[in-house]
C-alpha cells in the first residue's frame, strides 16, 4: 500500500481553478513547464496507447488565435458577445497547453476510454500547475470544437481534437470559494 500523503490529499481537498481572466504575466518558462507536463503525462492510460499529446501556446501566438477565433465566430454566425467572450481567453492569455486527443484503433480499449484518458490528462495538468504554484484554468468553448479552427490554429489532423485548453500564468486575485457537491447526495453504497 502506498504511504499516506496528507499534503497531497489536503491540496486535492482545497484545490480551486483560477479564472483565466485573472491570470497575468509571467507564465511558466519552458523549463518550469516541463515537470508540469511530465506529471500530466502520468495519467491513467488503459493499454498504454497515449491517446493524447500537448501543444504549448506561448504568448506571442495568442493574438493570432484570438483573430482566428473571431473569424471562426463570424463564419459560424456567432453573436458579437459570443465572439468577444471566446476570443478573450486568447486576448488575455499568457500561456496555454492544448491537450489534443488522438483516437487509436484498439481491440481492447474502446474510444470512450481514450477520451476519458485525455480528460484525465487535462485535470492532471491543471492540478500539477496549481500544485507548482501557478494559477491555472481548464477552458474549451465552441471555437476549440470547430474543425476549421482546430486545423488552422493548431494544425490538427483529421483524427485529432481538442480535449481542453489549460491556461497557466500568475494568479492576480484569489477566487472566492464556490459551492461544492453534497457527496452524500451523489453517493450510493452497495454492500451486497
Amino acid at each position: 500500500m502506498p504511504a499516506r500523503n496528507d499534503a497531497a490529499l489536503e491540496f486535492l481537498l482545497s484545490r480551486r481553478s483560477r479564472p483565466a481572466k485573472t491570470l497575468a504575466a509571467p507564465a511558466p518558462t519552458r523549463e518550469e513547464l516541463r515537470p508540469i507536463l511530465t506529471a500530466a503525462a502520468r495519467t491513467p492510460d488503459h493499454g498504454k496507447l497515449e491517446p493524447w499529446r500537448f501543444i504549448v501556446v506561448e504568448q506571442p501566438a495568442m493574438a493570432r488565435l484570438a483573430d482566428l477565433c473571431a473569424e471562426t465566430g463570424a463564419r459560424l454566425g456567432k453573436s458579437s458577445e459570443d465572439i468577444a467572450k471566446a476570443r478573450s481567453q486568447f486576448d488575455l492569455g499568457q500561456l496555454a497547453v492544448a491537450v489534443v486527443e488522438m483516437q487509436t484503433a484498439s481491440p481492447k480499449v474502446p474510444a470512450i476510454e481514450q477520451s476519458y484518458s485525455a480528460g484525465a490528462v487535462c485535470l492532471s495538468l491543471l492540478n500539477a500547475a496549481l500544485a507548482a504554484g501557478w494559477g491555472a484554468n481548464w477552458l474549451s468553448g465552441w471555437a476549440s470544437h470547430d474543425r476549421g479552427f482546430c486545423e488552422a490554429a493548431f494544425g490538427l489532423a483529421e483524427h485529432e481534437r481538442i480535449a481542453g485548453l489549460i491556461h497557466i500564468a500568475t494568479e492576480t486575485t484569489a477566487p472566492p470559494e464556490r459551492p461544492r457537491p453534497d457527496v452524500d447526495a451523489i453517493t450510493t453504497w452497495i454492500s451486497a
